[in-house]
């Protein structure tokens, strides 16, 4: 579902992933209905608000598809960017179901490279691809290396830092927070009894 800022490099490393597991696909633009948003009176536009509304317009598509075909959307979130919030509310970490979200960053290239994953695509820059030249990594600040140490001495520790770059993971993890809960109503107190995530 590419974009204005969705580079060539990028559809032609999914298209030989596709190929390579014997995957059918098909490239939908999200184009014309980012323009759409952008005639509405008074919209704002700024790398946020652009960045979040392609992802949850991405989500749209896929449970359009999913409703079509009778199928489930599955989703791609890691332990990582759960743990940090790293994701848009009802855009890329809305799924019927997520299997690697038990599994670190780190861990994901380890399994890519056991899979037979192209090269190409296990040693690019991460990116969501919200703007050109955007990479998770500068924008959370930390490398992936960093973040699972620390977020693996969190747990270890039951969420007392033991240093600068663990007491700036603890306050992602805090400020996310409403990312790993339902909105407010009677679920919740089924939801803190079931989540077995770290309560930092």
């Amino acid at each position: 579902m590419p974009s204005f800022v969705t580079n060539q490099e990028d559809e032609q490393d999914v298209a030989g992933f596709c190929r390579k597991f014997g995957m059918s696909y098909r490239v939908v633009s999200i184009g014309p209905i980012l323009d759409r948003f952008r005639s509405i009176p008074g919209f704002k536009e700024s790398r946020y608000v652009s960045g979040n509304l392609m992802a949850r317009i991405r989500m749209t598509l896929l449970y359009y598809q999913a409703n079509a075909d009778n199928r489930l959307v599955c989703g791609t979130s890691n332990r990582s960017e759960y743990m940090l919030g790293y994701c848009t509310k009802f855009g890329d970490n809305a799924a019927d179901f997520q299997p690697i979200v038990h599994l670190y960053k780190t861990e994901i290239y380890k399994v890519a490279k056991e899979m037979g994953v192209p090269e190409a695509i296990i040693a690019k820059a991460p990116s969501a691809g919200l703007w050109e030249g955007q990479s998770d990594e500068c924008q959370i600040g930390l490398s992936y290396e960093e973040i699972d140490t620390s977020l693996v001495s969190l747990d270890k520790h039951k969420g007392r830092p033991a240093s600068t770059t663990e007491e700036k993971v603890l306050a992602l993890v805090k400020k996310s927070a409403h990312k790993r809960l339902y909105a407010p109503n009677l679920l919740v107190a089924q939801q803190k009894s079931c989540d077995n995530s770290p309560d930092y």
